[in-house]
């Protein structure tokens, strides 16, 4: 059985129109399936997704679990969906508030962002982790493609690290150029509190916590970076340098894809 990669995408065609990380979250999946990896990808029900036209359906087994953010308890649903070109399962992480709600993904109809995107994010992040431990599927690699996965990497090396399922696990991110213009919020920090991820944790990130302070807190707990453009933001690439992270630039074919992130990812398991 090959190596597990497990995908936590922001995006994915053809749930979500087609964009440079929509596309990314169909296609690195399904390259690295046929590159032998074993498959798991993950990625919230956004408000925009037509249930009934993707072919959605709620799993009873996973769902049910309650997550408290903020002192407040949010109801984690788990549908799943199969990509038809493919055949790529696609896990979806719904909330009534954080998601059924919204007639958009992460800025209202007037383009702003939702104030709540932050909270948003721990929501989706330990729905994920949450949903994965119930799946007991162990991933070697924890691959997250887009911002509002960017809490993960935090996430399992603090409060899952315990975890049997993600002792060893490699945590993999991938720098888009989208990024929000808000921050997330004075009140992110003491949200994304849980378990052994403490507050004292985040003292090194500003107090005004935006896009670039969660990138950085990305950063500092993943273990390799994708550099997937010439237009990732300049400071985070910079950062991933200074922190001398294992780097890579996205290829652009097919074949190189699967070459060399199958090389990258077997590097950085060991």
């Amino acid at each position: 059985m090959g190596k597990k990669v497990l995908f936590i995408n922001q995006e994915i065609a053809p749930y979500v129109p087609e964009t440079e990380m929509s596309l990314a979250g169909s296609n690195m999946p399904h390259f690295m399936q046929e590159s032998g990896f074993e498959i798991r990808t993950f990625m919230p029900k956004w408000g925009a997704i037509n249930e009934r036209r993707g072919q959605l359906h709620e799993v009873i087994r996973l769902s049910g679990m309650n997550l408290i953010i903020d002192d407040t308890d949010h109801p984690l649903i788990i549908k799943v969906a199969s990509i038809p070109q493919t055949r790529i399962q696609v896990y979806f992480i719904d909330n009534e508030d954080y998601f059924q709600k919204r007639s958009a993904m992460t800025k209202d109809e007037l383009g702003n962002d939702y104030p709540d995107n932050g909270e948003r994010a721990i929501f989706f992040a330990r729905g994920v982790l949450e949903t994965v431990k119930k799946l007991r599927w162990a991933p070697d690699i924890i691959h997250c493609q887009g911002w509002m996965s960017a809490v993960i990497p935090f996430y399992v090396k603090t409060a899952y690290h315990d975890e049997p399922q993600f002792t060893n696990t490699k945590v993999v991110t991938s720098l888009f150029s989208e990024q929000p213009k808000d921050d997330f919020g004075t009140n992110f920090k003491r949200c994304l509190e849980f378990r052994e991820a403490k507050a004292g944790m985040l003292k090194k990130y500003g107090d005004k916590f935006d896009f670039i302070e969660l990138g950085k807190l990305a950063l500092d707990y993943s273990d390799g970076v994708i550099q997937t453009s010439d237009n990732v933001n300049a400071e985070l690439m910079k950062y991933a340098v200074d922190s001398s992270k294992s780097i890579m630039s996205q290829p652009k074919s097919e074949n190189e894809i699967k070459t060399k992130f199958k090389e990258f990812y077997n590097n950085l398991i060991g």
